[in-house]
């Protein structure tokens, strides 16, 4: 497919690569600034514009990877007038709807995965949620996800907010709690590293259980001596200090419902 590329953050970095390799033509790179948009399209070998009157006409498919607080903005600029090519944002927490009365064929394709610029993921097995205007769109949006994925799978707007809720828990409230391990860590001479193997087992154990069931440590039995002392060494950081006593009492009701 012939494809241009609205953004040129962390996911279409990602994307535009994974487009490229299975054999996609990226025709262009836009963003809001040249200096992004040029990044990425060196690295796919194409053009690049910041500005969205610039953007080529004659594309098969687009694909919006920008943050939410924009994306009406370059719909309604991009979409009227141009209604042969397939519209797709990537975004979970977005409708698809977004594009009705802007675009004949439109949809969503949304790789569930943390992307870093830096860091370049296999798609092969990530899971790609797909929803389109119609049933021919949908099957379009389909090819282009199966050549990307192994795991593609519909699924409605409604559904797709609680996915992406869902996410932001598994994802990037896990990664603070990393943050802040790191932080104490810092603070008394230790290297993060001493907790990447219980990282991993921690995240290698619920392939195999129920999260609930995998749970250890001091809350789950609510233990107020350890507790108790962890909330004290937390005096420095009182949004810490709140998010571990938050924590703990949720672990422990949590606990209690096995």
């Amino acid at each position: 497919m012939n494809i241009v590329q609205i953004g040129a953050g962390n996911l279409a970095t990602n994307l535009g690569m994974a487009m490229a390799k299975a054999g996609h033509n990226i025709m262009q790179v836009y963003s809001r600034t040249i200096e992004s948009a040029q990044r990425l399209a060196d690295m796919l070998h194409t053009d690049a514009t910041n500005d969205l009157d610039n953007v080529k006409d004659n594309a098969d498919v687009y694909i919006i990877s920008v943050k939410d607080s924009v994306m009406s903005g370059i719909i309604e600029k991009l979409c009227p007038g141009n209604s042969r090519p397939l519209f797709l944002h990537t975004a979970g927490s977005m409708p698809m709807d977004m594009f009705c009365g802007m675009a004949e064929r439109y949809g969503v394709l949304y790789p569930m995965q943390t992307f870093s610029k830096d860091r370049i993921v296999d798609f092969g097995y990530i899971p790609i949620f797909i929803e389109g205007s119609d049933s021919a769109t949908t099957n379009t949006i389909l090819q282009l996800a199966n050549s990307l994925s192994s795991n593609v799978r519909e699924l409605s707007s409604e559904a797709r907010k609680h996915l992406h809720l869902a996410a932001v828990f598994a994802c990037n409230f896990a990664n603070h709690c990393y943050a802040l391990s790191a932080e104490i860590l810092e603070r008394n001479g230790l290297p993060f590293d001493v907790m990447l193997p219980l990282i991993d087992e921690t995240a290698g154990k619920v392939h195999k259980m129920h999260p609930a069931k995998a749970q250890t440590g001091p809350a789950i039995r609510y233990d107020e001596n350890v507790i108790g002392g962890h909330l004290n060494l937390l005096d420095y950081n009182p949004a810490a200090k709140d998010i571990y006593e938050k924590m703990s009492i949720s672990i422990h009701n949590k606990s209690k419902e096995q």
